[in-house]
């Protein structure tokens, strides 16, 4: 019966102190959440006109930057096969 008690006594306090860590964000976690929304859009504004991962014929289907090709084949960065890309004008301009 001892052994009993002892059993349920550790999956209780294990229960307990596996959901303590459910906490509130920590203020460190929140400054850096809103310094990556602020910083986001600017950094990543006009990244897909420049980007062969975007205007290339063929583009990884993940945009691995450096990717794309004016030719079929592999992405050198995750070996993911190209996809055509169907914005792709052949000069580098939708029309």
């Amino acid at each position: 019966m001892k052994i009993f008690q002892a059993l349920l006594i550790f999956i209780f306090s294990l229960a307990i102190t596996s959901c303590g860590g459910n906490a509130a964000p920590s203020e460190t976690t929140q400054a850096a959440a809103e310094k990556m929304e602020a910083t986001a859009p600017e950094s990543m504004e006009g990244e897909e006109e420049e980007d062969p991962a975007y205007t290339s014929a063929y583009v990884c289907p993940m945009h691995c930057a450096g990717s794309g090709s004016e030719e079929p084949g592999k992405c050198s960065v995750c070996g993911m096969d190209y996809i055509a890309n169907s914005d792709h004008g052949g000069d580098g301009h939708e029309h």
